[in-house]
């Protein structure tokens, strides 16, 4: 069974015989080109841009209109040819301008990436922040507990080592 695009991406075929094998194979480069390290201007637009420059793109929001109609979640690139669209795959990770971090596609929506700018995120709740001022080691006291001494001392010496706080 021969196959006229392949499976992931729908990249064109070239066939022993086939006639202007050259517009497949500018079609499957141009695919390329949207996917391989991928970026997005935003993944919030609905309307296509009026006036977008050659090669750039964006994550179609859903209810798409005017020539992004039943694109919702496709990537959309602005060609010499007009809008290209490819649908997202599995495991599809694109970097998003606008919200300066990578987003990535579960097989039915866009999901922000884990890193961002202002920390570690998991399932959507920031787990890991901007570092923090420096704590400083336990001393004094009215009383000393030596087990606690050691237990916080080597707790603040963990969170140093991370560089969650300031040493």
């Amino acid at each position: 069974m021969t196959l006229e695009a392949t499976l992931r991406w729908a990249l064109p075929q070239l066939f022993a015989g086939q006639a202007q094998k050259e517009i497949f194979h500018n079609e499957a480069l141009a695919r390329i080109d949207m996917l391989l390290h991928g970026a997005a201007e935003s993944v919030d637009v609905a309307v296509p841009p009026p006036s977008p420059s050659l090669g750039t793109c964006w994550i179609v929001a859903s209810g798409g209109i005017d020539d992004w109609d039943g694109q919702d979640g496709a990537l959309a690139c602005w060609t010499e040819g007009g809008w290209r669209f490819v649908a997202p795959q599995v495991g599809l990770t694109l970097w998003v301008k606008d919200r300066a971090h990578v987003m990535r596609y579960d097989g039915a929506v866009w999901h922000d990436g884990m890193v961002r700018g202002d920390g570690l995120y998991v399932d959507d709740q920031r787990v890991i922040g901007p570092r923090a001022g420096a704590i400083a080691d336990p001393v004094g006291g009215a009383s000393v507990d030596a087990e606690a001494r050691t237990a916080i001392t080597a707790l603040l010496g963990v969170l140093r080592t991370h560089g969650l706080i300031d040493p």
